[in-house]
């Protein structure tokens, strides 16, 4: 049985699975969760996912429901091509980049971006969306440096580390975020890639 990938198209975090589908050519079947009708706050789906979040991945009956649990599940059960590198201490590396991309942007970038795409200009909050952009500016210098003289975050491969950040790389210029020199050449690759492009959503 195909891998089923239950996601909205405007998901960043089901965008990261797509991204990883597609990079290691594996076969899958899309179901759209209607999330403007609350279909993800109902049965079926609340049995599958009891957190009601997208994305959900179903194979076999096992499933799935955190996007980084998935792209590392993905990672191991089909390693080739390998987004992630074979020795231990570079595959705790992208861990770490993976967790980091959640912990300090991710969740800061989500403060921003919510409000802009989805909620007219008076119900922003500006005074946590300036907190957000701040520390996502004070985690892309980190980044900048580490990135410096380099093509990708671990080991001169497309890893993992990549796929949790190109959806929200793609957003930087709707946070009024310019991102220093080596991030931004990094960020130009990645979203220059085919699967960033064809999971590119349209608003």
């Amino acid at each position: 049985m195909a891998i089923k990938l239950h996601y909205h198209p405007l998901s960043t975090f089901s965008r990261r699975v797509r991204i990883a589908l597609a990079e290691k050519q594996i076969s899958h079947e899309l179901v759209v969760v209607d999330m403007p009708a609350r279909r993800h706050r109902e049965e079926p789906y609340l049995s599958l996912n009891p957190y009601g979040r997208v994305p959900t991945l179903e194979e076999d009956g096992f499933v799935l429901y955190e996007s980084t649990a998935i792209l590392n599940y993905l990672e191991a059960a089909r390693p080739s091509p390998p987004l992630a590198p074979a020795d231990a201490r570079g595959r705790a590396l992208v861990d770490m980049h993976m967790k980091l991309c959640d912990l300090q942007l991710s969740r800061h970038a989500g403060t921003i971006m919510f409000p802009k795409r989805f909620l007219p200009k008076e119900k922003w909050n500006q005074a946590a969306m300036a907190e957000a952009k701040g520390e996502i500016e004070k985690h892309l210098a980190i980044l900048d440096k580490q990135l410096a003289g380099k093509t990708y975050l671990v080991g001169e491969q497309f890893s993992l580390a990549e796929v949790c950040y190109i959806p929200f790389l793609d957003f930087l210029p709707l946070m009024e975020i310019a991102p220093p020199g080596a991030v931004a050449a990094w960020s130009t690759r990645l979203l220059a890639r085919q699967s960033a492009q064809a999971t590119r959503p349209e608003k």
